[in-house]
C-alpha cells in the first residue's frame, strides 16, 4: 500500500518519522507522500523526503493557511526538488470562517497561475486538491486555470454523491481517508462506489482521521492507510488484494513514481 497523503512534518511526529515508516512498512505500507501547508512548510517537507527512501513530497499552500507567510520563491525552490512529485494541497475550505473565502481565493488564483508558468517551464506535476464544502465554487475556478484535468486530485473526500459525480465530471481523481470507515458517512459511502477503480487513491491525511478500526490511536500515521483501503473493497465487494494492488497502480500512474517494493 501507499499512503497517497500525510503530514509528517507536523509536531505530532518530530523525532519519530523513522519510528513511524518503519512500522508502516512493517504492515505493508511501503511508501507516502508528506504534503505541503505552507510554502516554507514545502522545503521542510522535500527535506524530510530526501531523508527517507520511499518519502516523497508536494509543494503549495492549503487555503486554511492563506494567511500565512508567502514566500513564492520557497515554494518553487521546493518544487525543483526531485522528491517533490506534486503541487498542493490547494483550495478553498468554507468550513470555517477564517481565513476568509475572499483571500483564499485571492492565494488559490495566484498559486494556480504560477504553477501553470512552472509547470510551461518544465516543472509539470499532479495537483492535491483541498475542497471542503467548496465544491460548486472551486471545480468551475480549476476548470478554467489551464492545467489538465485528469492531473487533479480532490483528496480527503468527504463530500456527497453529487459532490462526486462533479468531480469526476470535470476529470479529476478522488481519494478518500478513514472517514469512509465511520459509521455516520452513508452519504460519503454510496459516493465511493461511483468512483471508477481507475480513478481512486487512499491516504491517511495522517495525523488525522484515524479509521474506524484504531478510531481512538491518535496520531494517525502512514500504517493505518490499510484500514482504508479494506473498507473500500468491502464496500464495493472486491478482493483486499486485488484492490491494494489497484491501488498501488494508480498511485504510481498518478505521482509518476516507483515506489521500491
Amino acid at each position: 500500500m501507499i499512503d497517497t497523503h500525510c503530514h509528517l512534518t507536523f509536531p505530532e511526529f518530530s523525532g519519530r518519522v523513522d519510528a513511524v515508516l518503519a512500522a508502516a512498512h512493517a504492515d505493508g505500507v511501503h511508501g507516502a507522500v508528506t504534503v505541503a501547508t505552507t510554502t516554507a512548510n514545502a522545503l521542510e517537507c522535500v527535506a524530510l523526503a530526501a531523508a527517507h527512501e520511499g518519502l516523497y513530497a508536494s509543494a503549495g499552500i492549503h487555503p486554511l493557511y492563506s494567511d500565512s507567510p508567502c514566500d513564492w520563491e520557497d515554494m518553487h525552490r521546493a518544487a525543483l526538488h526531485p522528491k517533490c512529485v506534486a503541487w498542493g494541497e490547494l483550495g478553498l475550505d468554507r468550513h470555517y470562517a477564517k481565513p476568509p473565502i475572499a483571500l483564499q481565493r485571492a492565494v488559490l488564483d495566484e498559486q494556480l497561475s504560477r504553477i501553470l508558468r512552472w509547470s510551461d517551464e518544465g516543472l509539470a506535476k499532479p495537483v492535491i486538491v483541498h475542497c471542503r464544502e467548496a465544491f460548486a465554487d472551486l471545480v468551475p475556478i480549476l476548470a478554467s486555470c489551464g492545467l489538465p484535468r485528469e492531473r487533479f486530485v480532490f483528496h480527503c473526500f468527504t463530500g456527497t454523491p453529487a459532490d462526486a459525480r462533479l468531480v469526476l465530471d470535470f476529470g479529476a481523481w478522488i481519494s478518500f481517508t478513514g472517514v469512509v470507515t465511520y459509521p455516520s458517512a452513508r452519504d460519503l459511502r454510496e459516493a465511493a462506489t461511483l468512483v471508477p477503480i481507475d480513478r481512486m487513491m487512499v491516504e491517511t491525511d495522517a495525523p488525522f482521521l484515524s479509521p474506524q478500526p484504531v478510531r481512538g490511536h491518535w496520531p494517525n500515521e502512514p500504517r493505518h492507510v490499510v484500514h482504508v483501503a479494506q473498507a473500500l473493497a468491502a464496500l464495493r465487494g472486491m478482493d483486499p488484494h486485488e484492490l491494494a494492488s489497484a491501488l498501488d497502480a494508480n498511485a504510481e500512474r498518478f505521482f509518476g513514481v516507483r515506489w521500491a517494493r
